[in-house]
């Protein structure tokens, strides 16, 4: 038996980005989890299923106990900031996952917004398996 769902959100608009966001699928797996990740669990994106696959990805943040979103680069993808709000309209707890050493604001992670949805920020995997077996 698992101890849930768990979406994970991210970037996946080229190989390192697709490579990252499975590191993080495979960290959330061996926590115990079972996970949704969109490009693995959805067809490959065309110009006549893209409303399906936006109803899948909402369906899933909607069965999902737990979004784990990883919130890397300059700024987040907008993608996945769309997720991180929904899951959090829903009362969905969610984890972001910082590994960039990059900041744009001083007293800040990221943007408030998103900080402000999360439960936590975690700053590596280890990090995010700690959080997941607390």
């Amino acid at each position: 038996m698992t101890r849930g769902l768990v979406y994970v959100a991210g970037p996946l608009f080229d190989e390192g980005e697709r490579w990252w966001i499975e590191e993080v699928d495979a960290t959330v797996v061996a926590a115990g989890y079972d996970t949704f990740l969109p490009h693995r669990d959805n067809p490959p994106k065309t110009a006549d299923n893209i409303r399906a696959i936006y109803d899948s990805d909402v369906a899933a943040i909607d069965r999902c106990d737990l979004v784990v979103a990883s919130l890397n680069g300059v700024t987040t993808d907008d993608g996945t900031a769309w997720e991180i709000g929904y899951a959090t309209g829903t009362g969905t707890r969610v984890i972001g996952l910082h590994t960039d050493w990059r900041r744009r604001f001083d007293d800040e992670v990221v943007n408030l917004m998103i900080e402000c949805s999360v439960e936590r920020i975690v700053r590596s995997l280890d990090e995010l398996t700690a959080a997941l077996e607390g």
